[in-house]
């Protein structure tokens, strides 16, 4: 996948459509101090967007693979266009973690990404969801929390982890990073 041109690519599109976006996933990871590859893109987009960005991705030839009112998954027949990801902004944290995005500059263009404490809420979420997920979503999870652990706000990623009753789990990570 040519991530570079893929980014520029849709970076336009979404600034031109005003589409309110944040970098989230694995390339976010890298923000958030925790390398790691990635083989797609993911951003989080408003709901009453999702039809924009339909046709932005169907315009750039991507073929929907899997959509529902809160994901939708594109991948496109190029191999240099790869797969891109979305998760629909409706619900209150996935609100406020696009309102909590910082810009930052990736291949030349600022953009939004996600705060380390909501990635952290994504992999949890991810992770309590798809139990094939857990050891690859908890090691992001322990990486972030690690790398970050003097800047984070423990009260927000303890709030994560208690939607999915999985406070005991971050007190072990603490008590390991600390």
């Amino acid at each position: 996948m040519n991530f570079k041109k893929v980014f520029e690519i849709l970076i336009t599109e979404f600034q031109k459509n005003k589409i309110d976006f944040a970098l989230i996933g694995g390339h976010a990871l890298s923000f958030a101090g925790v390398e790691r590859s990635t083989v797609d893109i993911d951003f989080a987009v408003l709901l009453e967007k999702s039809d924009i960005v339909d046709g932005i991705m169907k315009k750039y030839g991507y073929k929907v693979f899997h959509k529902t009112q809160d994901v939708a998954n594109y991948s496109s027949p190029f191999a240099e266009f790869g797969q891109v990801d979305f998760l629909f902004a409706h619900r209150k944290y996935a609100l406020q973690m696009l309102k909590r995005a910082k810009p930052e500059e990736i291949f030349g263009s600022k953009i939004k990404i996600a705060k380390p404490e909501d990635l952290i809420g994504l992999k949890i979420q991810s992770s309590s969801n798809d139990p094939q997920r857990y050891h690859k979503d908890m090691a992001d999870i322990e990486s972030v929390i690690g790398a970050n652990i003097k800047n984070l706000d423990l009260e927000l990623v303890r709030e994560y982890f208690k939607l999915f009753e999985r406070e005991k789990e971050l007190d072990e990570i603490l008590g390991k990073v600390k």
